[in-house]
């Protein structure tokens, strides 16, 4: 049985599957990255997990090759640099360590534009030549096809749309220090910060008076809204201007035919998505106006980021063998 590896390099987890050629992944794990500050230690770890899930198959299987998402990952030059959410800093050389390690063809990519190979190849994309994923985890990330091609950059770093500085309101700083960009307010970590602003701003009662930051979790913050928790319904509506703002901004460069959203953001549901819809139309332009969806990722919650990254090793196989 033929099988890609996929693996996902998360500022909080790393997760390793095993992926066949209809984009199913057949078994997957994860570990925490911040607990590998040594690289070296990282990619043995990485390796050892690999060969576990590996022995989980009673048959042959043949690897076909590893493919890799990251955030500020080099595709032409298989280095990650200055990732902002990754305890690595510089340029790192993952490619030809990992290489080092495993006798199997290597590729990296951006996550988030891993994540628009697999959705092109196994998920609600399929037949699509003009879209854009956006990821809402710990941070924000995009990945662009049009014309149905990934627009991957000179340099590979192409995407990098959470650090588009949109002079918002406080003017906070993303971890790449871009005052007032985008990932700062859409994202996980962002609707954290937001409910901390709202409190600021607002005397409502609120759960959250009593969560310190580091205590706050998505999930909390989605149960308050479904509770009516003031603050957490303006946070969320907060969210979706901006990123409704983005998303009619982002339009306008490559007119997409629909925007793919995953990640943990997107676990709130109709929480983010209602007034998103309602934002997105507002600030788009005439011309594009009930041209362009919003949709969810059709790849599994649960691996989609492995599948992503597995897809940029199958990408060169025939799916209809």
């Amino acid at each position: 049985m033929d099988l890609a590896i996929g693996i996902d390099i998360g500022g909080t987890k790393t997760k390793v599957g095993l992926v066949n050629k209809d984009g199913h992944c057949l078994e997957h794990t994860d570990f925490r990255t911040r607990e590998y500050p040594d690289l070296d230690a990282y990619l043995d770890k990485t390796v050892s997990t690999i060969d576990e899930l590996k022995s989980k198959f009673p048959e042959d299987i043949n690897i076909l090759g590893c493919g890799i998402g990251a955030p500020n990952a080099s595709s032409k030059n298989g280095t990650i640099v200055n990732a902002a959410n990754l305890v690595w800093k510089g340029t790192v050389p993952i490619l030809d360590k990992l290489g080092e390690r495993m006798s199997v063809p290597l590729k990296i990519m951006n996550d988030a534009s891993a994540a628009a190979m697999g959705e092109m190849l196994f998920g609600n994309a399929k037949g699509m030549k003009d879209f854009i994923i956006i990821t809402l985890g710990t941070g924000f990330g995009a990945g662009i096809v049009a014309n149905g091609k990934l627009i991957d950059g000179y340099d590979g770093f192409a995407g990098e749309l959470g650090h588009v500085d949109m002079t918002i309101g406080d003017g906070r700083v993303t971890g790449l220090n871009v005052k007032g960009g985008l990932e700062a307010y859409v994202s996980a970590t962002g609707l954290k910060r937001t409910i901390l602003f709202m409190m600021s701003q607002y005397m409502d009662e609120s759960r959250f008076r009593d969560i310190a930051y580091n205590d706050l979790h998505g999930e909390e913050i989605t149960q308050a809204a479904a509770e009516g928790d003031t603050i957490a319904l303006k946070a969320f509506d907060f969210t979706a201007d901006i990123l409704g703002m983005a998303l009619a901004n982002f339009t306008a460069f490559t007119q997409p035919e629909a925007f793919f959203l995953m990640g943990g953001l997107v676990n709130s549901g109709k929480w983010i998505f209602e007034p998103l819809h309602k934002y997105f139309d507002d600030y788009l332009l005439d011309i594009y106006k009930g041209k362009v969806k919003l949709l969810r990722s059709g790849l599994p919650g649960k691996t989609t980021a492995i599948c992503g990254a597995a897809a940029l090793i199958w990408e060169d196989y025939n799916l209809e063998s």
